[in-house]
C-alpha cells in the first residue's frame, strides 16, 4: 500500500471485523466497508451461503446496502475498503456504482490459495483495460486480512466457492 492514513486503517479494521462476524456465521472470510466523507455508509460481510446467491459477495452486499441508505445507485465520492482484492464482478459493480476508490488488503491470488475459484485478474489490470478512473490502493493490513483466511480454514464447516 502506498500511503496509509489513520482513517484508512480504521475503515479496513471495520471491514475485518465484519468479515469475522461472517466467518462466525458460517460464511466466507470477506468483508467490505463503504465510506463517504469520512462516514461509514455500509459495512457488510459475504452472504453467499446464507442467501444461496453466488453474487452476494461482501462488496456487492455493501454496495446494495449503501445504495438503499443513500437512495441512489450513484456512489460517487465513496471509497470501498475490502478485506480482499475485489473479484472482477465486484470490481465491475464498484465501477457501475461510480465508487472512486478501492482499498483492499489480501490479493486475489491469496484467496485462490485457500481454494476460492477466483479469476486471477487484478484490479489494476481491470482499471487499465477498462480505462476506468478508480483509484486502487492494495495491501492495507494484508497480514491481518490473510489471517481471516487462516481463521476460516480452521473451521470444520468451511465452504469455498
Amino acid at each position: 500500500m502506498e500511503k496509509k492514513s489513520v482513517n484508512d486503517l480504521v475503515f479496513m479494521e471495520a471491514a475485518i471485523a465484519r468479515a469475522r462476524e461472517g466467518i462466525a456465521c458460517g460464511q466466507t472470510p470477506f468483508g467490505a466497508c463503504i465510506v463517504k466523507k469520512g462516514k461509514v455508509i455500509s459495512c457488510e460481510h459475504n452472504r453467499v451461503w446464507k442467501t444461496t446467491d453466488i453474487t452476494a459477495h461482501a462488496e456487492v452486499t455493501a454496495i446494495r446496502a449503501a445504495c438503499r441508505k443513500l437512495a441512489s445507485i450513484d456512489l460517487s465520492g465513496c471509497s470501498i475498503y475490502s478485506t480482499c482484492e475485489p473479484c472482477p464482478m465486484c470490481f465491475a459493480a464498484c465501477h457501475w456504482a461510480r465508487i472512486g476508490r478501492i482499498v483492499y488488503g489480501a490479493r486475489i491470488r491469496d484467496a485462490k490459495k485457500y481454494g476460492f475459484h477466483e479469476l486471477a485478474v487484478s484490479n489494476r489490470t481491470l482499471t487499465r483495460m477498462g480505462r476506468c478512473g478508480i483509484d486502487i490502493r492494495g495491501g492495507l493490513l494484508r497480514g491481518e486480512n490473510i489471517a481471516l483466511f487462516d481463521e476460516w480454514a480452521r473451521r470444520k464447516d468451511k465452504r469455498s466457492y
